[in-house]
């Protein structure tokens, strides 16, 4: 990528420097003074003039990777309402536009990074709290999630149990495509074939969100 010294192509330069240190240092090991060596830069305060802060920095990291994400999935949940009937989407197809979504960032070494580096980060969804977290709140993401509830409330599941069983298909889901997508930037061979791994993915996430509920349940 050719060196800008815009303010436009200086923020980019800092956001792909971000994007590759955290997912190979992790987000807390990498030296914020290299990503602004990576990035060309030689103001020190770069990072903070640009973004307000590392933390900032790391938002607009997450920001531009959900945005990536939305632009696949608002179609694809679109097109899963539609073909629904009046009982709303089915789980496996909720799960599966969501999957399928969020693994269209395999497709690249900058998605895939980015697949890394959310791996890592610990905040809740929302989801426990009904609140979503501001970067979900109008997204097609959180739509879908809400949808995901109400087909596991049809199904019978406590509200607790499957409020908690939501932010834990979500984990799994992220760690699972991070793990494929480290794979992919260390040149590694999968055991599997994406469309086999995908579709294990899915069904299987699926599978732990309807599982029947203990009993005696609590």
């Amino acid at each position: 990528m050719a060196r800008t010294t815009t303010g436009a192509g200086t923020r980019e330069r800092l956001l792909r420097a971000a994007e590759e240190l955290f997912a190979a240092h992790g987000v807390d090991g990498a030296q914020t003074r290299d990503i602004v060596r990576l990035a060309g830069q030689s103001n020190p305060s770069a990072v903070q003039y640009h973004f307000g802060s590392r933390a900032g920095l790391l938002d607009a990291v997450m920001a531009g990777r959900l945005a990536r994400t939305e632009t696949v999935l608002t179609p694809r949940l679109a097109a899963v309402e539609a073909r629904a009937g009046a009982a709303g989407p089915g789980l496996s197809a909720l799960v599966g536009a969501l999957v399928t979504a969020e693994a269209s960032l395999l497709r690249d070494d900058r998605g895939r990074r980015c697949l890394r580096v959310s791996a890592q980060l610990t905040r809740e969804s929302g989801v426990r709290t009904r609140t979503p977290h501001p970067t979900l709140d109008g997204t097609a993401t959180w739509r879908l999630i809400g949808l995901a509830e109400s087909a596991l409330a049809a199904a019978g599941l406590p509200e607790a149990l499957r409020l908690e069983r939501i932010e834990l298909a979500l984990t799994l889901i992220g760690a699972a495509l991070a793990d494929r997508a480290r794979q992919y930037l260390d040149g590694v061979r999968p055991l599997t074939y994406e469309e086999a791994f995908l579709a294990d993915l899915v069904g299987t996430t699926a599978a732990f969100l309807l599982a029947p509920a203990p009993v005696p349940y609590p």
